[in-house]
């Protein structure tokens, strides 16, 4: 496993990219990946990719940028394009395409090999600890910001 040292996947250029291997619990009685799964990939890769770039749930709920804070999905369109299916390893890629105010876009997608499977386009937003969004302070903002391609300050 020296390819994956770490359960958290691995940042590259544009992105963050997840492996993620489809167990039994992942499919329907066809052997086939139910589609309520690949939303629990997109999401364990969202919170890979914050993790490996400084941001980290469990600081966030604990208030260390001044108030407790968290992501939620605000919106989220799925393409289904072929299904995968019981012991297919797939790569889960992330990057983030806009953020600005209390919002993050990120575009995401499943892929066997070469071949997409599934896309995603998620938008998070950050919210307060009584479910209201609110601006995301600088310095998380900024720790997106750099992996934003073409930007690089606080939009």
């Amino acid at each position: 496993m020296t390819d994956w040292p770490d359960l958290a996947g691995r940042l590259e250029q544009g992105g963050h990219v997840l492996p993620v291997r489809v167990y039994y619990e992942d499919t329907d009685f066809t052997g086939i990946v139910y589609h309520g799964a690949y939303v629990q990939f997109f999401e364990r890769a969202r919170t890979d990719f914050l993790r490996l770039i400084g941001i980290h749930h469990s600081e966030l709920a604990d208030g260390d940028h001044g108030v407790p804070l968290a992501f939620a999905v605000r919106s989220m369109t799925l393409d289904f394009q072929k299904p995968a299916r019981i012991d297919d390893v797939l790569l889960v890629r992330t990057s983030l395409s806009d953020v600005r105010g209390a919002r993050v876009k990120l575009d995401q997608f499943v892929y066997r090999g070469g071949e997409l499977l599934v896309s995603a386009s998620v938008t998070v937003a950050v919210i307060t600890a009584q479910g209201r969004a609110t601006r995301m302070p600088p310095i998380l903002a900024e720790k997106l910001l750099r992996h934003v391609p073409g930007e690089s300050s606080v939009g």
